[in-house]
């Protein structure tokens, strides 16, 4: 059977009736993109490891469909992982005699380093947020102090705060995408891991706010355009920039407000338990990785304060 066919069943029949819509329209995307017109017209037998690896390293290559440059490390582990996948499924159900792709040898990923506003920056952003006109930017501020994720806030809705309890419920996220006819839709899915379903207790100077925002909401998703519509993730991705372009602040991604409450937290003396906990992550060692430099930093701001005591 050639690879390229196989590729269509196992979308249809493996990913589809169990994956997540975002993780089939991924995986689609990228046989699409940068599977099919490459390794499609291979036999499934004839895709030995020396074929992979060369497929693979002509992605570090020259991979990038637009620039003709190489994609990063990680962009080539993502079609790699969607490779042996596939591949994996055909020598379950024996339509290959050996199972070879985890023989592919990936390329290193780079930690990225986590990038955070300063107190400083932090302060103003909040500031023109709370005396502009875009209630729906409020949504800035609920990331900054809960260390939600896009995806979540944007699928909040009014019934997920408590203001009895002062919590918010974490138990959907939204990306954008495309429905059946390849329409433009919103698609709420519940979160990725069982871990990102929590609940997180709101610092409380901001549920006055948020009572206020809900008396003239006229929508149920708590960040809503002014007619009460949902908000896109790129389109509130571009109003961020925009905000921090009007506030001459290096441009940072909105995942930074997420690193940044992470770092405030544990300025702040928060531990790494509570605080994965928090953030969603699997386990605290996750937390611990990712967020070490701010924890030495900090480590090293307290033994400061100390030295100046002797």
């Amino acid at each position: 059977m050639k690879y390229e066919n196989w590729l269509n069943q196992w979308l249809e029949n493996y990913v589809k009736p169990q994956s997540k819509q975002k993780t089939y329209h991924r995986y689609t995307e990228i046989v699409n993109q940068h599977i099919r017109d490459r390794l499609g017209g291979y036999e499934l037998d004839d895709l030995t490891p020396l074929v992979l690896q060369q497929f693979t390293t002509e992605l570090l290559n020259c991979g990038n469909l637009k620039t003709g440059r190489g994609l990063s490390a990680n962009s080539v582990n993502v079609i790699v992982t969607v490779i042996q996948n596939s591949l994996k499924s055909a020598f379950m159900v024996e339509q290959v005699s050996e199972y070879r792709a985890d023989r592919i040898k990936r390329p290193k990923v780079r930690e990225k380093q986590v990038t955070c506003f300063t107190p400083v920056e932090q302060k103003r952003i909040e500031q023109a947020v709370l005396k502009g006109n875009l209630r729906r930017m409020f949504g800035v501020i609920l990331c900054m102090y809960s260390g939600i994720r896009i995806g979540e806030l944007l699928a909040l809705t009014w019934s997920d705060i408590d203001f009895k309890r002062g919590t918010v419920s974490i138990t959907k996220t939204r990306h954008d995408g495309v429905d059946g006819a390849g329409r433009f839709t919103h698609i709420i899915t519940a979160p990725k891991t069982s871990s990102s379903v929590r609940e997180i207790p709101l610092p409380r100077q901001l549920l006055p706010m948020l009572r206020e925002l809900k008396k003239v909401s006229n929508s149920r998703f708590i960040v809503a355009t002014a007619t009460g519509t949902a908000v896109s993730v790129r389109s509130y991705q571009r109003s961020f920039e925009m905000l921090l372009r009007k506030l001459n602040i290096p441009h940072k991604g909105f995942h930074s407000l997420r690193h940044t409450f992470a770092t405030r937290a544990l300025e702040c003396g928060m531990d790494v338990k509570t605080l994965s906990e928090i953030l969603g992550h699997k386990s605290a060692s996750v937390t611990l990785s990712r967020y070490v430099h701010s924890m030495n930093d900090h480590k090293k701001a307290m033994m400061n304060k100390v030295g100046r005591l002797l």
